[in-house]
């Protein structure tokens, strides 16, 4: 992995309807990426409390 790359992919369940989950190396921030066919969409993951889901990135 290069050093410039600023988001890990952590998880990955299917392939035409694909869902994702990818960590933001900055800021820790989770997001949830699922695409179907050409359309796709991108939202930061929530807890039950509403706030985003960070993770601490280790270098």
């Amino acid at each position: 992995m290069r050093q410039a790359d600023r988001f890990i992919k952590v998880f990955t369940q299917g392939t035409l309807n694909a869902t994702e989950i990818w960590i933001d190396r900055e800021t820790g921030v989770n997001y949830l990426f699922h695409q179907s066919g050409y359309a796709g969409g991108l939202t930061p993951l929530l807890d039950r409390d509403g706030k985003p889901v960070i993770t601490t990135v280790y270098e």
